[in-house]
């Protein structure tokens, strides 16, 4: 969603083909290398799955012209190339196209641990694996669609849903010990991956609507605080629902104290 930003996005040739320089390549290639030895055993199935299908190349930054092609046969819900910076009402209309929006641009080699925006690697590494699920699919595009319908007084707590399942959600899969990784941001994230499933510093927390509504976050750090889901039925049941009632609660109740140090400034 839009925010600023310090990196230029790709344009396409008239055939939709984005032009990397083989050090862009090469940093997808370490990146992809990095996650691949760090990820088995923290990824929950469906996101394996997802890897599987895309079978995204290792050498190079894949085009999202084909990454779209293969979801859209698994799930009809694809990817749209976007500027770096896009409005919320764009990002919410492309979900409820069944469209994800993904930028095109990937970090350098000085942000190669961490940038605050998302690049290609982010949005495909982290998201479109678990574009191949049909219920994750239907939960993001009924997200779309309600965060349309909604007064825009209520959309900074929807962005609030949004971060604590897509970007940085975990679900209890049957006969796992831990909770697994879904979540966008730490499956794109080294550090975060780890840290998610056998840290014993977060609170993992079981999903809760209201909960999440109420809970704060920085985006630059390790998250404090991961809500765990039992299944992606749950997320897209709860956006069916009216959440007006929930959020007025919600401010009504007021924000959680924050469980992490302020922002330097």
């Amino acid at each position: 969603m839009a925010k600023g930003t310090n990196y230029v996005s790709k344009t396409p040739d008239v055939n939709g083909f984005f032009a990397y320089t083989n050090e862009e390549n090469k940093i997808w290639a370490d990146l992809v290398k990095r996650q691949k030895e760090i990820l088995p055993g923290l990824v929950c199935n469906a996101y394996l799955y997802g890897l599987d299908v895309l079978k995204l190349p290792e050498d190079r930054v894949p085009q999202l012209k084909d990454v779209d092609k293969i979801l859209q046969k698994e799930t009809q819900f694809g990817v749209e190339p976007v500027p770096a910076l896009i409005s919320p009402q764009r990002f919410f209309e492309l979900l409820a196209n069944r469209k994800f929006p993904a930028a095109t641009f990937i970090r350098t080699r000085e942000e190669f641990d961490y940038l605050q925006e998302p690049d290609v690697f982010h949005e495909i590494w982290g998201h479109c694996p678990m574009l191949t699920n049909k219920t994750y699919t239907d939960f993001m595009q009924k997200y779309g669609e309600l965060a349309l319908s909604l007064d825009k007084k209520y959309i900074w707590m929807l962005q609030r849903l949004f971060w604590f399942t897509v970007e940085f959600g975990l679900i209890q899969e049957r006969g796992m010990q831990k909770p697994l990784i879904y979540g966008a941001g730490i499956a794109s994230s080294s550090g975060e991956s780890t840290y998610a499933v056998n840290s014993d510093a977060p609170t993992r927390k079981p999903f809760d609507i209201l909960d999440i509504f109420r809970t704060p976050y920085r985006i630059d750090i390790f998250q404090t605080v991961y809500f765990v889901v039992e299944s992606f039925e749950q997320i897209y049941e709860v956006v069916k629902q009216d959440l007006i009632p929930v959020m007025d609660e919600a401010q009504k109740l007021g924000m959680y104290a924050p469980t992490f140090p302020p922002k330097e400034k």
